[in-house]
């Protein structure tokens, strides 16, 4: 009789681990946290996509920061250069920075682009950073921050707080280890 017991209990115990699933833990930045709201398998990339946001859902945000993991690809600097020239030829956006660092082979970009949704303007601040991927393919992690405006005074004081902190912003980002990838669907 004891042994069907302990027997139970080691099932039942299994089977509570494993019904936990791939659960991702919340992401600390620059005093947010973020939660895993969005996660699924990109065709384009031929690996997962994961958001976490700060507070929001996809469609109404703020804060963001995006893991991306592109399996296919192999060379990280090459890469990062073609998704600077894309930034670049964007006539909505601004180039704030792209750093190289070949020794590492990893890169960052950094850049503000405007864009409106639901009839309301706002800048975005993104920051990406591309590094390979510890076994096959490379990771991006990207931050995000839009800032809504509507006169001209607001716009000047976004370009004021990203021009004052986007330098730190991009330091935080060089030193933050990429988070696994989960690959779950999660819509």
């Amino acid at each position: 009789m004891k042994t069907n017991v302990l027997l139970y209990i080691v099932l039942l115990f299994t089977f509570l681990l494993f019904a936990q699933g791939a659960k991702a833990e919340d992401i600390h930045f620059n005093n947010d946290v973020y939660a895993l709201k969005h996660s699924n398998y990109s065709d384009l990339n031929k690996g997962y996509v994961n958001e976490y946001y700060a507070g929001n859902d996809k469609n109404n945000r703020d804060k963001m920061i995006g893991i991306y993991y592109y399996p296919e690809i192999k060379d990280v600097i090459k890469f990062a250069n073609n998704e600077d020239k894309k930034v670049e030829g964007r006539e909505s956006v601004v180039l704030l920075k792209f750093i190289v660092n070949k020794k590492q082979n990893k890169a960052i970009l950094s850049f503000l682009e405007n864009g409106e949704q639901d009839g309301k303007n706002y800048f975005e601040h993104d920051i990406y950073k591309y590094e390979p991927h510890p076994k096959k393919g490379i990771m991006v992690l990207k931050y995000s921050k839009r800032f809504f405006f509507s006169t001209n005074d607001e716009i000047t004081k976004i370009g004021h707080e990203v021009r004052d902190t986007n330098d730190n912003l991009i330091e935080q980002i060089i030193i933050s280890p990429i988070p696994p990838i989960i690959e779950q669907d999660i819509i």
